[in-house]
């Protein structure tokens, strides 16, 4: 059989890199979890980045970080995954919408799992603060969006990976920036969090293009 081959979500390029920066993801996750498992105060570093009551910032800025952090709550979250869904599908590009999807769905599981096995607080026994949620879902969703721009313009090893890692810092940045100014996590809840979706992102791309090319014919 011949027909048009269907780009990779996780361009071959770029795989060696992000598996290397997967594993440090999952290292940082780990650690930091163990550090303050159980814990309900701000940690040494979260002393030094901010104060513990970080609820300070004002307008303008603090309609900013409003702004921010409603793209991780479930509308806003809905509404960026919907959006990218349908830009992939006008593309014809159906691979990368299940990516999006998988990607974003398996981030926030795993963050939603995370918290209660470190048991960290904040503002009281029932709001279970590392990792960021917020955090992870944008960095996850901006490393999603780079991965595709990535492979469809055919991007080398070097540019691809620094596209893809400069995404994830903005997206991680302005969402983590926004959780610490709002007063609703720590620093290191904010590193968790991208932490977890550099760990989750690479991981479910390559699961996407595995699942994708065994179920594709075999050419002959």
């Amino acid at each position: 059989m011949t027909g048009r081959s269907v780009p990779a979500v996780l361009p071959p390029a770029l795989r060696g890199w992000l598996g290397l920066i997967a594993a440090f993801g999952v290292l940082v996750v780990v650690v930091l979890g163990v550090l303050y498992a159980g814990h309900s105060e701000p940690g040494t570093v979260d002393r030094w980045v901010v104060r513990p009551t970080a609820d300070s910032v004002r307008p303008p800025w603090r309609n900013v970080a409003l702004a921010t952090d409603f793209l991780g709550e479930p509308v806003g979250a809905a509404l960026l995954v919907v959006a990218a869904v349908t830009g992939c599908l006008l593309l014809r590009w159906p691979r990368a919408a299940v990516l999006v999807v998988a990607g974003a769905g398996l981030t926030v599981a795993t963050t939603t799992l995370l918290k209660p096995l470190v048991g960290r607080t904040i503002h009281g026994d029932d709001n279970l603060s590392y990792p960021s949620g917020h955090t992870a879902f944008l960095t996850a969703f901006a490393l999603m969006v780079a991965l595709l721009a990535a492979g469809r313009l055919g991007l080398g090893r070097t540019a691809g990976t620094l596209l893809v890692f400069a995404a994830g810092l903005v997206g991680g940045g302005a969402m983590g920036w926004a959780q610490v100014a709002l007063g609703a996590h720590y620093p290191t809840d904010v590193l968790g969090g991208w932490c977890t979706a550099l760990a989750v992102t690479p991981a479910t791309a390559w699961l996407v293009d595995r699942a994708a090319d065994a179920g594709r014919p075999t050419r002959r």
